[in-house]
């Protein structure tokens, strides 16, 4: 039963970690290819520099609370008296938090890269890939954060096999 549970958090936990990713990366390129070679005219609001200093300074700030925010209510799943899945669930929450904060990195910084044409926007989104990369859930990652051992690690490795 509790392997059923496993599964089911995992899976909604990859699904909507996965459509996470997925949304904000053509904004990414259109606003990539548009700053290398504007082929059509927007009639975009003109960029003022309060504009790209605030949203440099924002993004960065986000880029770094994401992840004391992630490890922060990851520390919550490593007392020894909860059980894997109440341990699952609260990394399943701390990662959605996690990627919510990614993705509206993605969102803002694609619209500012767009506005600004400030190539340290397409640094700070490529920076932003890697956290997506490094932050997906995958049962390895889940044992390692959470510090595993024993069954409940056997457990966790469970979720690599397909059914």
């Amino acid at each position: 039963m509790e392997i059923t549970a496993l599964r089911n958090i995992y899976a909604k936990l990859e699904r909507n970690t996965l459509i996470l990713i997925a949304v904000p990366l053509p904004f990414f390129g259109f606003a990539y290819l548009y700053t290398q070679s504007p082929i059509m005219e927007l009639n975009l609001p003109a960029e003022n520099s309060f504009w790209g200093g605030f949203s440099l300074t924002f993004l960065i700030t986000l880029l770094a609370g994401h992840y004391i925010a992630f490890h922060s209510n990851l520390g919550k799943a490593k007392n020894p008296s909860l059980d894997i899945t109440q341990k699952v669930q609260i990394y399943a929450k701390a990662t959605m938090i996690r990627f919510w904060f990614l993705f509206g990195i993605a969102m803002w910084g694609s619209f500012a890269l767009m506005i600004t044409q400030n190539p340290l926007f397409t640094i700070i989104l490529a920076l932003n890939l890697i956290f997506f990369s490094l932050g997906k859930p995958t049962p390895d990652r889940i044992v390692r954060l959470l510090k595993l051992k024993g069954e409940e690690r056997q457990q966790v490795e469970e979720l690599k096999k397909r059914i």
